[in-house]
């Protein structure tokens, strides 16, 4: 399972009162992402378009799922800029994994500027039925007709 990060929201309500922003007017300041569950896995879909997936890292450390990525910049420095609302630079996001996640099992696919992450439950995690036994006798009962 996903656990929750209560300091995720009080971090952007922080940004928003003081009007500090995690990113510059060309750096990254958040990657997208849709998490959801889907039978015995959760897939994590990330926007990440015009990134080199190469440039893509993910890694698992002590239960938190870190998703590093880089767009870099096609254009030469010495440019007079008329527009420039495409974001450069390094994109960063973690998700802390409950012990729920087998992250053994982990796999990535990019594709059409979406990096798509699937996480498996593990075995211990799933539902499973528990057999009752019992120690007595059947009793038979048998019904008197008339």
């Amino acid at each position: 399972m996903l656990r929750f990060d209560p300091f995720r929201d009080i971090d952007r309500l922080t940004e928003q009162l003081i009007g500090a922003q995690a990113g510059t007017a060309r750096a990254p300041r958040f990657m997208p992402m849709d998490l959801y569950r889907s039978g015995d896995h959760f897939v994590l879909n990330a926007d990440l378009p015009g990134v080199d997936p190469e440039s893509v890292d993910i890694s698992v450390d002590n239960g938190t799922l870190t998703i590093k990525a880089e767009r870099m910049d096609s254009v030469p420095g010495d440019v007079q800029w008329i527009a420039s609302e495409r974001f450069t630079g390094t994109y960063m996001r973690q998700l802390a994994l409950g012990d729920g996640i087998d992250d053994q099992a982990i796999s990535a696919r990019y594709e059409n500027g979406v990096l798509s992450v699937t996480l498996p439950v593990a075995e211990k995690a799933k539902p499973r039925k528990i057999s009752v036994e019992s120690t007595q006798d059947p009793i038979r009962i048998e019904s008197a007709t008339a």
